[in-house]
């Protein structure tokens, strides 16, 4: 199962539309604070996310409680960062990667992103584009490595199959 990391995520509504992504696909959803938005039950079933129960969702207090209660994310996981020397299909996932994305104001920590320098990756895009929204690289990073991995468990037909 996948792995999707929000860094800091200040954004509720990019959040949400993560949360979608992973409920579709079957992904887990990583969250390390500070968060810029509630979490709680309560906060979900006001903002009408009839689809979260449909995430499994974890909250971390940094990302060396993520790496101490998941050791085996270092292993197989890529950075995405509009800084990273090559492109994300260069980038071979597994099935169960970790796949981290950063704040939408300022992306990950250059220490992690140094940390992990062979690991990093980007979306190609004009020179002038400073970046895409968050929600639409996690939703083409996850294709992407779904597609890798011959979409596991996922549906490969609608109702308009014969």
């Amino acid at each position: 199962m996948l792995n999707i990391v929000l860094v800091e995520p200040e954004i509720p509504q990019n959040c949400g539309n993560i949360a979608r992504t992973c409920a579709a696909t079957g992904s887990r959803l990583h969250l390390i604070r500070p968060l810029g938005f509630d979490i709680s039950e309560k906060a979900v079933r006001r903002a009408g996310l009839d689809y979260w129960h449909l995430v499994e969702v974890a909250d971390y207090e940094n990302l060396e409680d993520l790496f101490a209660r998941h050791p085996e994310a270092a292993a197989d996981l890529w950075l995405t960062t509009t800084k990273a020397p090559q492109s994300y299909e260069e980038a071979r996932f597994s099935p169960d990667s970790w796949i981290f994305f950063g704040k939408e104001t300022a992306g990950l920590p250059l220490t992690f992103r140094e940390r992990f320098r062979d690991r990093c990756i980007r979306l190609p895009m004009i020179d002038q584009a400073r970046s895409l929204n968050l929600s639409n690289t996690v939703a083409v990073c996850v294709y992407e490595a779904l597609r890798q991995n011959g979409f596991p468990g996922l549906l490969d037909t609608g109702e308009m199959a014969d």
